[in-house]
């Protein structure tokens, strides 16, 4: 396989943008279709792989590079804020809560798992390896898991954040996205299995079920009394949102990141002097400030599909700093990504046990964190279609917490790995 060379085959930004978009339609319409060679692909590769895989072959080639491409500096800069305001500003917390408090307990006990997994995995793995401590570079392990944590508590655009926030380089970043890939659909082969059988394993636990009926029925009024047809006016609306919050979490980050400077220089190390960490505090906030306004009902007209839109842009810009020779290194990180899953699903079944949860809470509680709005609709599908919703729900409460919690697990991380 040929190194990348040293000047790009294409360098114009305007042409590096149409070809990302062009593979992302092509990912988007492959991955969609019916004829049997692609369900048959698609069943043992997942579309979110090849969205990193594709464009890491521009690179991998010499075609593309990051190096001299700004696209993916637009896209951090303005796509992942607008990004996050449209996937945070339709949650809706009084419905979350009315689902009772098991499956907020089983989600937020998810949340935990993941936080202190990381940095528990990284503890068992160093005594192996001593070398994936003590360092403090772009390359470290730590801040590679950082991202990773980012991803198993929201989503996409979580791990995209703290990668930014933490500085991974496009090495470790790429390892972890391999561990994403692996660990998160071994997990949710098993999250199916446990959806065929939810019956069988609730009987058993003597779980008491009698409160998803009437989830159902909640949820299936909500859909009839919600969704309508989308209007040009409304796409304006969705557009002017996003990106207004992300202008105005610009602007307040101009003022903070020197504040802080100036004021506290001791607080570098806590990611204050960023600038990117600021507006993506600030554009979570908005989001979740906006939820409790009128302007939470632009979910019914695809204010999350829209921002899902840009999530994928940014993931392709993503891919740019991937190069796939270096990939045989994850298997060593792959028995990480596996402890840290393990504490996480360990947790899960002891909280679970103790206060009589449905499967199909512990399921979907885990997706919304592992996943995100991507699969958690999925599973919570494979339990009944209606509860789909439940799977959103879930997975916005997800990306409204990555921020911060990720941000925490990564200072955990950072801790112990440097």
């Amino acid at each position: 396989m040929s190194a990348p060379l040293a000047m790009p085959l294409i360098t114009n930004d305007a042409a590096v943008l149409g070809i990302l978009s062009l593979l992302l339609g092509f990912v988007f319409y492959s991955s969609n279709s019916q004829h049997p060679v692609w369900k048959k692909f698609y069943q043992y590769v997942p579309a979110l792989l090849m969205c990193y895989l594709l464009p890491s072959l521009l690179n991998t080639f010499g075609i593309v590079s990051a190096k001299v491409s700004q696209v993916d500096e637009v896209a951090k800069y303005y796509l992942l804020p607008a990004c996050l305001v449209l996937l945070t500003l339709s949650i809706d917390l009084k419905a979350i809560a009315a689902l009772g408090n098991k499956a907020i307990i089983m989600f937020l006990t998810g949340t935990i798992g993941v936080v202190i997994g990381g940095p528990i995995a990284l503890l068992i793995v160093s005594v192996i390896w001593p070398d994936l401590l003590g360092v403090t570079g772009p390359d470290a392990v730590w801040r590679g898991m950082a991202a990773l944590a980012g991803s198993w508590i929201g989503g996409g655009a979580n791990m995209l954040a703290m990668k930014e926030i933490y500085g991974a380089d496009g090495k470790i970043f790429t390892i972890m996205v391999t561990v994403d890939i692996v660990i998160a659909n071994l997990w949710m082969a098993c999250l199916l299995y446990f959806a065929a059988n939810h019956k069988r394993i609730d009987a058993k636990s003597g779980a008491d079920t009698s409160g998803i009926d009437k989830l159902i029925n909640k949820v299936e009024a909500f859909e009839r009394d919600h969704a309508r047809r989308p209007e040009l006016k409304d796409f304006m609306f969705i557009i002017a949102i996003g990106f207004g919050a992300a202008g105005m979490a610009h602007l307040a980050a101009d003022y903070l990141v020197p504040f802080f400077k100036i004021n506290y220089p001791a607080l570098e190390k806590f990611s204050l002097h960023s600038k990117l960490f600021w507006i993506i505090v600030l554009v979570t906030t908005i989001g979740l400030i906006l939820s409790f306004t009128k302007v939470r009902q632009l979910e019914s007209v695809g204010a999350s599909k829209v921002g899902s839109s840009f999530l994928y842009i940014l993931v392709a810009t993503i891919g740019l700093h991937m190069d796939i020779t270096q990939i045989v290194e994850a298997p060593k990180y792959v028995l990480i990504g596996l402890i840290w899953m393990v504490i996480h699903v360990v947790l899960l079944f002891i909280v679970g046990r103790i206060i009589k949860a449905p499967i199909f809470y512990l399921a979907v509680g885990s997706k919304a964190n592992i996943g995100g709005a991507a699969s958690a609709p999925v599973i919570a599908s494979a339990f009944h279609p209606s509860l789909a919703p439940v799977g959103v729900l879930l997975a916005v409460l997800g990306y409204a917490l990555g921020t911060y919690m990720a941000w925490i697990c990564g200072q955990l991380l950072r801790i112990i790995g440097s």
